[in-house]
């Protein structure tokens, strides 16, 4: 149902406050330089340090915005499944295509309760799910038997599958029909090889036009393709993870002129050296040049 190169949005802020008109721009950007689909509201659109009221604004302008030009999958998990049931009915009610419902973090619970919070969000609301598995940030991990056994329910519908394990991927795979979206970038070309469908990106924010190339390369078969953009964006890919996401994505942004790179505490600034290095792969790949003339749309503001 979801498939092909698929945004992790970043939420861009201005003196503590969501920047409406950056965020406008970068819907716009993406849609023309191929993005399939947009997810705002997840990891890396900050919506651990977002008020609910936040969360539920930024689902609404996203989608009222893209018009139906994409479709829109709005993060919507929560630690709390009567809180994600909120957040997955406004989601619904806002005109999602589907939510991305991360896993319950710091609960910690056993394969049982991870399949009757999927469950029951499931039965409350009628709108297609995509599990996300994060195992690096929750502190659980879907295994391959409850995620076929998730499969059984109509409407959860995919999984964003990054427990950094291809292994993983290819038991999922043997065990069900589910669509298996590449949640790490830098294994999106092998996990596309074993048969997942494409990716929710971090690197997409930053070079979205080439991220569409290699996942729709690998869709249409053509592998070696697909392996090229791969390794032509493999450090790209593993210098938005140098420090934690979404501290490389926004600062590299910010580097580009799209985003004042601004960031919630808990989260902070980037270290010096780690910025040299970031600035410098995007030098190598030229990025700052691919996006000139957007910088222009967005504006001198930063």
């Amino acid at each position: 149902m979801f498939q092909g190169s698929m945004v992790a949005l970043v939420t861009p802020f201005r003196d503590g406050s969501i920047d409406w008109d950056t965020l406008k721009k970068l819907a716009d950007w993406h849609m023309d330089q191929g993005t399939d689909i947009i997810i705002p509201c997840g990891t890396t659109g900050e919506s651990a340090t977002m008020s609910h009221e936040e969360h539920r604004a930024v689902m609404d302008f996203v989608i009222e915005h893209v018009d139906g030009r994409v479709p829109v999958i709005c993060g919507a998990g929560s630690n709390s499944t009567e809180e994600a049931v909120g957040l997955v009915k406004h989601a619904k009610k806002a005109g999602a295509a589907g939510v991305l419902v991360v896993t319950p973090y710091y609960n910690k619970p056993t394969q049982e309760g991870l399949y009757r919070h999927y469950e029951y969000i499931a039965g409350k609301v009628d709108i297609p799910i995509v599990l996300y598995n994060v195992p690096g940030r929750t502190g659980v991990s879907i295994s391959p038997q409850t995620v076929a056994r998730l499969r059984k329910i109509p409407n959860i519908v995919a999984i964003k599958e990054a427990s950094g394990s291809i292994e993983q991927t290819c038991q999922i795979l043997d065990l069900c029909d589910i669509t298996v979206i590449s949640g790490e970038d830098a294994l999106t070309w092998p996990l596309m090889a074993v048969g997942a469908k494409g990716v929710i990106s971090v690197t997409a924010n930053v070079m979205p036009g080439r991220v569409s190339k290699m996942v729709h390369a690998a869709l249409e078969k053509d592998m070696e393709t697909a392996k090229r953009l791969h390794r032509e964006l493999f450090r790209l890919n593993k210098v938005m993870f140098i420090e934690t996401n979404p501290i490389p994505v926004k600062t590299a942004l910010g580097m580009m002129g799209l985003i004042k790179p601004e960031l919630r505490l808990p989260l902070c600034e980037m270290s010096s050296a780690n910025k040299e290095e970031l600035s410098r792969v995007l030098k190598e790949l030229k990025v700052f040049a691919d996006t000139s003339t957007q910088r222009k749309k967005v504006g001198s503001k930063k």
